[in-house]
């Protein structure tokens, strides 16, 4: 894939975006909003052996934490209720303690459209094994990188946010998307 690419690529934020999609569970669903959220701060490193992968981690600085949107709820999700919900956020996810998220691929597999990477996912300074599929488009002079996972939160010690005595809450399991693109050469 690399084709005259060298030893190692470093990817972040100008590369792509990082974007995780929460739910929302409880008796008074409807008027809680399901949140899109960009971690603005993020860098991923791949290291190669000829022209495949070798290796892949990913950090990504938990404070970077932005919400985006919301949709559904009873009203629409003001500004002052998005910096609201990122402090809560970074409170549950304690980021002054745990300040980064990261991911190792240990085993890296080609798969039909990309690769199946596999290895440790620590969030909130637990560690789990963690599988994604990673999409990979030829555009010409650049490679398109994509992939989308779910997370558990409760898998990593993540109580999620909850108000009116849990009839609102987070969805425990959010979805964490992934796309970024770098140049052939």
């Amino acid at each position: 894939m690399t084709e005259h690419n060298p030893a190692v690529w470093t990817l972040n934020a100008s590369h792509g975006e990082l974007v995780v999609h929460t739910g929302v569970t409880g008796r008074a669903a409807r008027m809680g909003h399901r949140l899109t959220i960009v971690m603005r701060q993020w860098q991923a490193m791949v290291r190669w052996a000829g022209d495949e992968p070798a290796a892949a981690e990913l950090a990504v600085d938990v404070s970077s934490l932005d919400v985006v949107r919301g949709e559904g709820g009873v009203t629409p999700l003001s500004g002052a209720e998005k910096s609201l919900v990122r402090s809560n956020a970074l409170r549950s996810l304690d980021a002054d303690r745990y300040p980064e998220i990261t991911f190792t691929a240990e085993d890296i597999e080609k798969s039909t459209d990309g690769y199946h990477l596999t290895g440790p996912l620590q969030i909130h300074g637990k560690t789990r094994k963690q599988v994604i599929d990673l999409g990979t488009t030829d555009l010409g002079d650049t490679w398109r990188m994509s992939a989308q996972a779910a997370v558990r939160q409760s898998d990593f010690g993540v109580k999620p946010y909850s108000l009116f005595m849990g009839s609102l809450k987070v969805a425990d399991k959010v979805s964490v998307s992934f796309t970024a693109q770098h140049t052939k050469h």
